[in-house]
């Protein structure tokens, strides 16, 4: 049991980076133009969808793959890597759609230093209409300097 514990926790934080890695080189490069109506609201073409939403096709492979692989296994590792990116993908909806950029209004205020400090480098993410010059590509990690401007508030 602990062994499978330990799989999705250290799945779940891979995730961060391969969600980083993914914004950063791919979603700011070559696949530029399923990301850029999330920058620019005026490119969108069926609101309150984005041709970016079909980001979640690719890790939802990912996620539904390895439980696949690990009912034809029976390996262990595959469950816990699926249960990983599952619980990553909720979270990313949780936090991205609904807290950062409130799809659905019902998480619009909030005190915790931590998440102000998320939201307000998501912000400055999108302050820039352009793939290139973008900062804070992260979701759940939060870089120092809005972190520290947060507690000095």
């Amino acid at each position: 049991m602990l062994s499978i514990i330990l799989i999705v926790l250290v799945t779940f934080v891979f995730m961060e980076g391969v969600a980083w890695f993914m914004h950063k080189f791919v979603m700011h490069g070559f696949f530029w133009n399923l990301h850029e109506d999330h920058h620019n609201k005026k490119l969108r073409p069926h609101p309150p969808f984005e041709r970016n939403d079909s980001f979640f096709v690719f890790f939802a492979v990912l996620s539904m793959s390895s439980f696949g692989l690990w009912s034809l296994s029976g390996f262990i590792l595959f469950l816990g890597i699926g249960i990983g990116i599952f619980i990553y993908g909720m979270a990313y909806f949780v936090v991205h759609d609904l807290f950062i950029h409130q799809r659905i209004k019902i998480w619009t205020r909030t005190k915790n230093p931590y998440l102000r400090a998320l939201r307000h480098g998501h912000k400055m993410h999108h302050k820039n209409l352009n793939k290139e010059d973008a900062e804070c590509f992260g979701m759940l990690w939060v870089p120092m300097k809005y972190f520290k401007r947060e507690f000095k508030s």
